[in-house]
């Protein structure tokens, strides 16, 4: 399977209404830290996704220069 930039926010979603929802310090606490951390892995996979498409794109005109 997978795992595109989507998921992860879905997850982050998630756990952020989870966290509204509660009345337990410690499971809006849990919640919280997990947003943080499904966020933090959609921005990476979002920064490595920008960094493929712009190398592609350079080695793609590198190629047409040389043609």
């Amino acid at each position: 399977m997978s795992t595109t930039s989507e998921f992860y926010l879905q997850r982050a979603n998630e756990n952020a209404k989870a966290a509204g929802e509660t009345n337990l310090v410690n499971v809006r606490e849990r919640c919280l830290r997990a947003e943080a951390a499904w966020r933090t892995m959609a921005e990476r996979l979002i920064d490595t996704e920008e960094k493929k498409k712009t190398d592609a794109l350079e080695k793609a005109q590198r190629a047409d220069n040389w043609s």
